[in-house]
């Protein structure tokens, strides 16, 4: 059995030169595959290289992926805007004939905004492509981190799971064997029903009589339910030894189940049967909670 969750965390760091980072990916539920990415340090080129990454490893999940660049050893350059300046001075100049300034400083013309830019220092194609391929190597480290730790999670959701169908199929194994669903306690009931019609049968014409006696035989009969629930156990515990993605087929296994208890309380007319159906109903919704979890 290798059920995965949709929950779970995983952070790797790596590094080239002076160049560091580290990746942190969180996930959570989602009905599908839902990837936000952010990252720094001007690497915005690699999200999609990112979410085919993720995409191709995991099926559902609502999914954060960040990235968090340290160029330790990236130096800027500081220059200056000639045009900007120009501007200033002419600026400058023509306040100075309106009216008594001194003319400005150096100092004073460096500390307008724009005047003086820092710009990063720009890498090499090889350093750059250097850069690019250690983080998408470490993503794919924090990706695999990431799938361990949904696995182990859904490795524990898988046993209980596991346990809930277990419980259903004594349960429904409980219900086939009630001493009321007996061939013999069906035709009894079904007897004493029959007579209690005939009683007050005055305006009644056989073919009305004959079809309540079909209503009540389909009313107490359940063994059709019975076995459809059996059937479904049996696609469950298929489901949680395959290997893919089984949440969406989990959860319509429980709508199934769901489906299946209710008819069977309906038509229960025993008191045991329908105390069955009450406890079949209830381990039903907490597979149903236990199945949302599933990728």
């Amino acid at each position: 059995m290798s059920v995965s969750s949709m929950t779970g965390f995983a952070r790797a760091s790596g590094g080239v030169g002076d160049d560091s980072w580290t990746w942190e990916l969180k996930s959570v539920n989602s009905r599908g595959l839902d990837l936000r990415c952010r990252l720094q340090g001007g690497l915005d080129g690699l999200e999609a290289a990112a979410r085919a990454a993720a995409t191709k490893r995991f099926h559902r999940g609502n999914i954060s992926m960040s990235l968090n660049l340290n160029r330790a050893g990236a130096t800027a350059e500081v220059r200056i805007n000639d045009d900007v300046l120009e501007t200033m001075l002419a600026v400058a100049g023509d306040l100075a004939k309106r009216i008594d300034a001194p003319p400005p400083s150096v100092e004073g013309l460096l500390a307008l905004r724009g005047v003086v830019e820092t710009v990063d220092r720009e890498d090499s194609e090889d350093d750059r492509q250097a850069l690019e391929a250690g983080v998408l190597l470490t993503l794919e480290e924090t990706l695999k981190l990431l799938a361990q730790d949904r696995g182990a999670e859904g490795a524990r959701l898988g046993g209980i799971i596991d346990g809930q169908v277990d419980a259903i199929a004594t349960l429904t194994q409980s219900a086939g064997e009630l001493a009321a669903l007996q061939p013999a306690a069906l035709k009894a009931r079904l007897q004493q029903q029959v007579a209690a019609i005939l009683e007050d049968a005055a305006g009644l014409s056989e073919d009305r009589l004959l079809q309540e006696a079909a209503l009540l035989a389909t009313k107490a009969d359940v063994r059709e339910e019975l076995d459809r629930l059996s059937a479904h156990v049996e696609a469950a515990r298929e489901l949680l030894a395959d290997d893919g993605a089984i949440g969406r087929r989990l959860d319509f296994l429980a709508q199934e189940f769901n489906r299946e208890a209710n008819t069977l309380c309906s038509k229960s007319q025993d008191a045991a049967l329908t105390k069955i159906g009450i406890e079949l109903k209830t381990v039903i919704d907490q597979f149903r909670e236990q199945a949302q979890n599933i990728e």
